[in-house]
């Protein structure tokens, strides 16, 4: 059997930017269409966005104002700032970038250890504000010498990227023959690039529009007016309170707003059903295109987009306990303390240790979880707690060294008089619980149902008031 050649080997990570796999969705359930979904989480720096920041810095180059040994600044919510280091760090170029602190640790961690000046700000926050993410960084773009702001949001060589490589990509891949495209607005470029290439190729192609619920573009293009308040969401990446320059919405046939809960789990289906690991706004940009699908009465081909990398995600979209923590549950409000755990012990929710088990197994555990005490549980019996304070006792007062302190079992530190709380109490009996420094160990009867912090609290309380 002939097997296909591998491509040749290429001297730069840049080389493998674009030409990105196709993959037809045939597990989900996508009425009388044909879905297919483009990997761009296949591009080496893990999203789209690659290619935007391979275009954009070339431009620069090319106009002369990103000169030999000087400063890349931009602002970005996403996946930019992860392309433009992949693109900058090999050309020698100094990164500085301005994000929003909603952004995935996981992009925040790989964006440092490629050497980039990350400066965080706040997300709840809307353009005029003085820690606005884009002013700040336009901002600083005017008294750093030597620097370009990159601005994403304004600058032509984005949606360039996309109607000159990415369309032609897909209508080489889908052998000339689109009905619909889904796709999400960040900065506008890929809508308005694909939008471009489509209208002049193939105008029976409709451009799809996936915005996140709060975002005021989908009740643009529906309703021709943007809502009186902005709302929030959870998904990253794609969403504004404005419209781009670069995002052209004359190019939406429809625009879908999607509930974050929907396009997590849809983000979470994509991988259970289909093998395929993405980000949140890939989610958003699935839900949309299985809305369209499902709502047509004849075959269609349309094609939708794997924006990122859902590694980036893991701590968030792929964490039962972020994902419970945020509110998006099946489980009816029972209006007691019972609302405030979000995973139980019985179904695997709750990080445990054994009374036998070593001090240096709990740190272990509490570090990688990052929590600050563990439940103590023997067979299916809760029989005590023990938190940083315990284990720093315990390691500091041994006298065999710390050494020695870590290797000593957890039933030798742990605390073993629990004041427990029962399911159906009111939420008022917390206080006095963490007014003792404890945490709140509620029971069901004699079941062990799980532990209530301080943040459990805080988090049920920002909820609520949403």
């Amino acid at each position: 059997m002939n097997q296909p050649l591998a491509p040749k080997p290429v001297r730069s990570a840049l080389e493998l930017i674009g030409s990105t796999p196709m993959l037809e969705l045939t597990a989900l359930e996508t009425g009388p269409c044909r879905l297919f979904i483009k990997l761009e989480n296949q591009n080496p720096g893990g999203s789209i966005k690659d290619r935007i920041a391979l275009s954009m810095i070339d431009a620069a180059e090319r106009d002369g104002r990103l000169k030999p040994g000087g400063t890349i600044i931009e602002a970005t919510a996403g996946n930019t700032g992860l392309g433009l280091a992949e693109v900058a760090v090999p050309k020698g170029y100094r990164l500085i970038l301005v994000v929003p602190d909603k952004m995935a640790r996981e992009k925040i961690l790989h964006l440092r250890a490629l050497g980039v000046e990350v400066r965080l700000t706040r997300s709840d926050v809307h353009k005029g504000h003085p820690d606005y993410y884009q002013d700040i960084a336009e901002a600083l773009a005017r008294t750093t010498p030597n620097s370009v702001f990159i601005n994403q949001f304004e600058n032509p060589a984005n949606p360039a990227a996309h109607q000159q490589h990415t369309g032609p990509e897909i209508w080489s891949q889908m052998d000339q023959d689109v009905d619909a495209v889904v796709v999400g607005v960040g900065s506008g470029g890929t809508l308005t690039g694909l939008g471009r290439f489509f209208r002049e190729v193939s105008p029976k192609t409709k451009m799809i529009l996936a915005d996140p619920e709060g975002s005021v573009l989908a009740p643009l293009v529906e309703t021709g007016h943007a809502p009186e308040h902005v709302g929030s969401w959870a998904i990253e990446g794609i969403g504004g309170d404005v419209v781009p320059k670069n995002c052209d919405l004359s190019l939406v046939s429809k625009a879908y707003a999607i509930p974050d809960e929907e396009s997590i789990e849809a983000a979470r289906e994509l991988l259970r059903m289909e093998g395929v690991l993405a980000g949140s706004s890939t989610g958003t940009l699935l839900a949309a295109a299985l809305r369209w699908c499902r709502a047509q009465t004849t075959p269609m081909r349309v094609v939708t987009l794997a924006c990122d990398r859902g590694d980036k995600y893991l701590t968030k979209v792929y964490n039962d306990l972020w994902v419970a923590a945020q509110g998006y549950t099946d489980r009816a409000p029972q209006g007691d303390v019972s609302d405030l755990i979000g995973k139980r012990y019985g179904e695997g929710g709750v990080e445990t240790v054994r009374p036998e088990d070593t001090l240096l197994t709990a740190y272990n555990r509490m570090r990688s979880s990052d929590i600050s005490q563990l439940p103590v549980v023997e067979g299916a019996k809760l029989v005590g707690i023990v938190d940083e304070s315990d284990i720093l006792s315990a390691v500091e007062g041994h006298a065999a060294g710390r050494a020695g302190g870590f290797a000593c079992e957890v039933r030798t530190a742990m605390t073993t008089q629990l004041h427990t709380l029962d399911s159906h109490a009111p939420l008022k009996d917390l206080k006095p619980i963490f007014d003792r420094n404890e945490v709140a160990v509620v029971m069901d009867g004699e079941e062990f149902l799980g532990v209530i912090t301080r943040v459990d609290l805080i988090n049920h309380l920002r909820l609520a008031g949403g």
